[in-house]
């Protein structure tokens, strides 16, 4: 039992009370489980109008010693990182905290010898293999700030992010297997290479035998440049203040935002929230199926199980190879306890034969959590029955890249849960609902909904978008002032429990009507032959704007499609209202989405509208096949 970790629905609310109370003190009694070089000097020192966040101002630390150094001594010889790689067939790797700490150090020597200096930004493009783990430990250990990109994304957003951060090297693998598909990173990072004139060097990581196209003087294989350094490397003393990592995430006008994440208030609350959260126990096997490019992998993956001296899962391939029973199939291998994954990844899963999960020992989980976006009733009873048997509880956690950590979830095994609520704010978190003029809708009685707001920081908030402290300024801060707006609107119930809506401008007027389309798309999840759907609007001669849904279907669907429009429209009409029926519903065999699983709606509400001729660059889409398909079958 970590010492971090709350134990009772009565000790979480005495640690709330006291975290909106007197957040200094809390949050110093929480800093003070970490190993720092200095303590600081003062705990938090904040102005959201500027805004201007500072936490642990004047301490010296380095994260990596909180993530390997100081379990040296007590769990060495413990499993960190247990790798399951894509293909079944292939050995697994256990990598105890040992060796990680070996791997790490030395690898940070590689940067070193490459020229790799405190404050130098590295963009990795990697395969989920250990090598993307030991290299953003080794940036971390020696103070170089990473800025990790997914490897699913096309050259040209890959030579956008290495140009808008001025990244020095760029560390990536030859090739990747994803599924039975082949593919070849080193040549997507050529071709980004052309436009990326701060990159000096570039190592590559050989993840299989093809050969691999080299450019003498620029490029080197990472096992070469291992020869040539010792295996010590003290770590950097850096500033509490000082940038981690940048992580890239969408914007609004099509250009990335590169979130800055500073190093001690990351630390802080990415490991008291996983400790919490989570619940493990020394012996418990973790595993989030995250890809390590987003912010679910950087904090839920690394950083916060590490700090927390847990064993932590890396898996290469994806769910549905050699058959929709992998995830199953892994669970039972590695007797994994907790598992945390995607609405997405679950929707996908049930729709496949339950003799896939059925056939798999999965009696060693405790607790299965859900993260990305907010899940919908019908898959929440999915997961609990067929996953968890009902004995696990969920933890369906809200956050964001811009918060580092999770916001609101239940705390597994202590907060009553609700199906698709969050339930309630982690300790230190204050969120508060806001009404369209910008007034604060204060807890009462009965239920309440608006727009989900944040009226104090929190340690994990991202301290600025890189190179543009007005956009973070303008996109977080200015809709409320002295408050960050989430961009989220959330529902409220009586017991002060959120459940997440949806995002906000996902909101289409029809007939005068305000109409979230969150609800809508829930309504229409709830039918028993729909996977998932996506609701946007479109211009309408007579409403103004009316609704058009993209649906897929289960495969064994008897029903016409007509009929099925029916029942929909019905479905709607008595959830939501007949307001909110739907004019046009055209059925897919599935939804843009971004590698992550956010559904493009952007692109959907163009097609809708008859201009699917200026969709912008797809390229970054998981699936950009299917984009043709909607576009000829559109109505």
């Amino acid at each position: 039992m970590s010492a971090l970790q709350i134990n009772s629905f009565k000790e979480y609310k005495e640690k709330y009370e006291k975290s909106v109370t007197d957040p200094e003190s809390f949050w110093s009694d929480i800093a003070d489980h970490f190993h720092w070089k200095k303590k600081w000097d003062s705990v938090l020192e904040w102005d959201f109008s500027k805004p201007e966040i500072k936490w642990f101002q004047g301490a010296k630390l380095n994260i990596t010693e909180n993530c390997l150094d100081r379990h040296l001594d007590t769990i060495g010889n413990k499993t960190a990182i247990i790798w399951e790689p894509n293909d079944p067939d292939e050995e697994s790797r256990h990598i105890t905290y040992r060796q990680l700490f070996v791997k790490v150090s030395r690898f940070a020597n590689v940067l070193k010898n490459n020229g790799i200096e405190k404050g130098d930004r590295v963009c990795l493009y990697m395969p989920m293999i250990p090598e993307l783990a030991i290299a953003m430990l080794a940036c971390a250990r020696i103070g170089a700030v990473h800025s990790i990109v997914f490897a699913g994304f096309s050259s040209s957003a890959l030579a956008s992010r290495i140009n808008d951060s001025q990244c020095k090297m760029l560390i990536t693998a030859n090739e990747v297997y994803r599924g039975t598909k082949p593919i070849n990173l080193k040549a997507v990072c050529d071709q980004a290479l052309e436009q990326t004139p701060s990159v000096e060097k570039v190592i590559v990581y050989r993840r299989t035998v093809e050969p691999t196209d080299m450019t003498e003087g620029r490029d080197a294989f990472w096992f070469d440049e291992l020869q040539k350094v010792e295996k010590d490397c003290p770590a950097e003393e850096m500033d509490a203040e000082d940038m981690l990592f940048i992580l890239y995430t969408s914007g609004s006008t099509g250009k990335p935002k590169g979130m800055v994440h500073s190093t001690a208030g990351y630390m802080v609350g990415a490991t008291y929230s996983f400790e919490n959260v989570f619940q493990c126990k020394q012996d418990d096997i973790y595993w989030c199926t995250a890809d390590i490019g987003w912010i679910t992998g950087h904090s839920y993956i690394i950083y916060g199980p590490l700090c927390a001296g847990a064993t932590t899962v890396m898996f290469e391939g994806v769910p549905s190879y050699p058959d929709y029973g992998r995830f199953w199939e892994i669970v039972a291998k590695l007797k994994v306890t907790h598992f945390y994954t995607a609405p997405t990844a679950i929707r996908a899963l049930a729709k496949h034969p339950l003799s896939l999960v059925d056939q798999h020992d999965l009696s060693s989980l405790k607790v299965l959590g859900t993260v990305g976006e907010p899940i919908n009733e019908e898959a929440w009873h999915w997961y609990n029955d067929n996953i968890g048997k009902t004995k696990c509880p969920i933890v369906d956690t809200w956050w964001q890249t811009e918060t580092g950590a999770m916001m609101i979830s239940p705390i597994a095994g202590i907060t009553p849960t609700r199906p698709t609520f969050a339930t309630l704010p982690l300790p230190g978190v204050q969120p508060v609902l806001m009404d369209e003029h910008g007034n604060e809708i204060p807890q009462a009685l009965e239920p309440a909904e608006g727009r989900l707001v944040m009226k104090a920081p929190w340690p994990s908030i991202a301290r600025t978008i890189y190179g543009d402290h007005q956009r973070y300024k303008d996109t977080y801060f200015s809709t409320y002032p002295g408050n960050y707006f989430t961009g989220d609107g959330a529902y409220r119930d009586a017991s002060g429990n959120y459940r997440i809506t949806g995002r906000v401008d996902d909101v289409v007027i029809v007939s005068g009507h305000n109409l979230g389309t969150a609800p809508i798309e829930n309504a229409i999840d709830e039918h028993a032959e729909i996977v998932e759907c996506a609701v946007v609007g479109f211009p309408h001669d007579i409403k103004g704007n009316a609704l058009y849904a993209f649906v897929t279907k289960y495969d064994e669907s008897k029903k016409s499609d007509d009929d099925l429009r029916k029942e929909i429209n019905n479905l709607i009409a008595s959830t939501v209202g007949a307001i909110a029926k739907l004019d046009k519903i055209q059925f897919v065999s599935g939804l843009p989405k971004t590698r992550s699983g956010k559904i493009m709606r952007r692109i959907l509400r163009k097609i809708a509208s008859q201009d699917a001729e200026n969709l912008g660059d797809i390229s970054t889409l998981l699936n950009p096949d299917i984009v043709e398909e909607i576009k000829s079958g559109a109505l």
